[in-house]
């Protein structure tokens, strides 16, 4: 029996409500000057509302590119997908999702605080979150992420990790149900990043936001997630989900357990098939 299969028969019951992404057989492909490019090929997938999912996989399998389908910024070529019981333009025009990107993209000429506030200020709403986590102002999401006291810095005064927390704070502004996040510590130090893997888990804990999360860190895929996708590539396609059943609250002294270890040792080996 393999880990996965192992895992699945110890996994806590599902959730009862209704899965908050559904892809079946979600292909996209696109056209270039050298032909056609099959970036995802017949994605079949059901993310548990409320859930943590990492995606992982080798540079080119498509991980990207399915957060951009979910989101409603690339069209699936082939296939359906129901993200919240709908449409993915009605999540996103519903401002239902939030994405994070390995680059912070805050505007440098904004302090913190206007930088969180700024997609209230496009989306013309009322200054605060309304998401399931209850409603929380700019201040309070400062406060979630531990940047309480900076509201007034511009982003050239803060590290790397302070720009990526204030990043996550400005995609929870709108109360987001979906958090889109798209190898957001890849470029940050070690300790930094697994600092902020704790944080993460802390904040997914308050807000009951449901987690898209894609790495190449096997170690952080592990840590963070309930699930693992591992996508092969060329094209992108589900080589396996494996679930991954470690105890929370996780701290990273989880990552020195036996069971930690051969649950990595088991995404390597499917990461060297792929």
């Amino acid at each position: 029996m393999s880990l996965a299969e192992d895992l699945h028969h110890t996994r806590p019951a599902a959730q009862s409500a209704p899965p908050a992404v559904v892809c079946d057989g979600v292909a996209v492909r696109f056209t270039t000057d050298r032909g056609t490019v099959n970036a995802l090929d017949n994605i079949c997938l059901s993310v548990p509302d409320g859930s943590f999912l990492a995606l992982l996989g080798p540079s080119g399998c498509g991980k990207s590119t399915l957060l951009r389908v979910v989101a409603d910024l690339v069209a699936p070529s082939a296939g359906t997908i129901s993200v919240l019981g709908g449409a993915p333009e009605a999540a996103r025009s519903n401002r239902d999702i939030g994405f994070v990107f390995q680059d912070s993209a805050l505007l440098a000429w904004r302090s913190v605080i206007e930088n969180v506030r700024l997609p209230l200020e496009v989306g013309g709403a009322n200054g605060r979150a309304k998401g399931r986590g209850g409603n929380r102002s700019p201040e309070q999401l400062l406060a979630l992420v531990g940047l309480s006291g900076w509201e007034n810095a511009y982003p050239h005064e803060l590290s790397g990790g302070m720009r990526q927390r204030v990043a996550i704070a400005r995609a929870l502004v709108n109360g987001p149900k979906l958090l889109m996040m798209d190898e957001p510590f890849g470029a940050l130090d070690e300790i930094t990043r697994d600092r902020l893997n704790e944080e993460l888990l802390d904040i997914w804990a308050n807000t009951g936001t449901t987690i898209l999360f894609v790495t190449h860190s096997i170690y952080e895929a592990a840590f963070l997630a309930q699930q693992v996708l591992v996508l092969a590539a060329r094209p992108g396609r589900v080589r396996e989900l494996v679930p991954i059943d470690l105890p929370t609250p996780r701290r990273l002294e989880l990552r020195e357990t036996p069971e930690f270890v051969r649950i990595a040792g088991y995404l390597r080996r499917v990461l060297e098939t792929c």
